[in-house]
């Protein structure tokens, strides 16, 4: 019988570096929702560190879900939920009164209206000073970061023309519209950046 795990060569280089960040601007104890869970890697890597958060990874990919939870069974941990479809642009979302959303790697790889809605979304279902976080490659007043990241924007958009980099500040003024303050940036290998916002 096949393997379901899917796996990502990127989570093995990135994710020491962004729990370093969760394990400062997350609460110690709570509800955090997971979006664009993806292979799973990152929830069963993350989860334990926050024994006292319960873990809610989904995905608006069904598909993955298979992924998700054979990595569940085979690195288990008491706080971690079975994953579950959702989709950021249908609302409202079926969790509510959330301490933390996280998102890693879904605002470029997705089209527009998926970012919306992560951030309308989040609006909504977290508590006051609840967190987004999120992470992945940025513009900065219009410019990429590095040549890698404008040559990777070429790439997403010839994969789906609806994907691509997005600009800091676009991001920014959608987050204030949606009841969120001033954006913290993190560098990250790889010229990568933790974005992250705070409910007001």
């Amino acid at each position: 019988m096949s393997d379901p795990r899917r796996s990502s060569p990127s989570v093995s280089r990135n994710r020491e570096p962004i729990l370093a960040v969760l394990r400062r601007v997350l609460p110690q104890r709570g509800r955090l929702l997971e979006i664009a869970a993806g292979t799973g890697e990152h929830g069963v890597f993350f989860a334990p560190a926050f024994p006292d958060v319960e873990w809610q990874p989904t995905d608006a990919d069904p598909d993955t879900l298979a992924s998700i939870a054979a990595w569940q069974e085979a690195e288990p941990a008491p706080n971690l939920r079975a994953p579950a479809v959702l989709d950021t642009t249908t609302r409202p979302w079926r969790y509510q009164k959330l301490d933390a959303v996280l998102c890693i790697n879904m605002i470029h790889a997705s089209p527009w209206e998926a970012t919306v809605g992560l951030f309308e979304g989040a609006g909504e279902a977290l508590v006051r000073e609840g967190v987004l976080v999120t992470y992945g490659p940025y513009r900065v007043a219009g410019v990429h970061t590095a040549p890698s990241n404008a040559e990777f924007d070429q790439w997403l958009k010839g994969r789906d023309p609806r994907w691509g980099v997005r600009d800091l500040e676009v991001l920014q003024e959608l987050a204030a519209r949606c009841g969120f303050g001033d954006v913290e940036r993190v560098p990250m290998p790889a010229n990568n950046q933790v974005l992250i916002f705070e409910k007001s």
